[in-house]
């Protein structure tokens, strides 16, 4: 799976130890792919990385792990894995992989940087969120929902989905975990009443 062309030029902090940036993806007709990154104690985490800038990407702190969320996601990782030396996280599940991960996990595992894996089916049928659990909670989720710039939380459209009645199921527990911001892989952070949000994406 080919990298992305476009490089970000900087990551933005989206709650204490937590970053967010995004390019427009050649792949998917320039539609928005968002990474994330979150400081550890041991060190910072990238999830589903995109490119980013050397002098950004050093800005984060020392790169301890890689953590993908689905094989579509592979993006930068394998890249980053050589340049840094940071191990690479993956759905137990996943077989179309560039490489092969130095870790593999299920549903439930503890991941490096305080991240918990959940099972989100619908959009694949091996994608995970993950669950930042310190402080207020932050839940970075795969290709269920988007949130462009300016606009309201969606869910990804049908057709790009395994499927979609999974996905609106999955959508409908997740707002039993506690989280005070939702982070999309195609998108920018909900920092506002998210759960709303994902029950008006529902309602819709």
């Amino acid at each position: 799976m080919s990298e992305l062309a476009a490089a970000a030029e900087s990551a933005d902090e989206f709650a204490p130890g937590a970053w967010c940036w995004h390019v427009a993806d050649e792949r998917i007709g320039g539609f928005i792919s968002s990474a994330h990154a979150v400081r550890g104690d041991d060190g910072t985490v990238l999830i589903d990385p995109v490119p980013l800038s050397r002098a950004a990407l050093a800005s984060l702190g020392e790169v301890v792990a890689i953590c993908l969320t689905t094989s579509t996601h592979q993006r930068s990782s394998w890249r980053l894995r050589r340049e840094l030396g940071a191990p690479v996280w993956a759905p137990q599940a996943v077989k179309e992989v560039d490489e092969e991960p130095d870790e593999r996990y299920v549903e439930g595992d503890a991941l490096p940087g305080g991240l918990e894996a959940l099972f989100t089916p619908g959009a694949g049928t091996a994608q995970h969120s993950f669950l930042l659990g310190r402080g207020e909670g932050v839940l970075f989720t795969p290709d269920l929902f988007v949130h462009v710039p300016g606009g309201s939380l969606a869910f990804v459209p049908g057709e790009y989905m395994h499927d979609p009645g999974q996905a609106r199921r999955t959508a409908e527990k997740l707002l039993d975990r506690d989280f005070a911001v939702l982070c999309s892989g195609h998108g920018v952070p909900v920092t506002a009443d998210p759960k709303a949000a994902i029950r008006a994406a529902l309602a819709a």
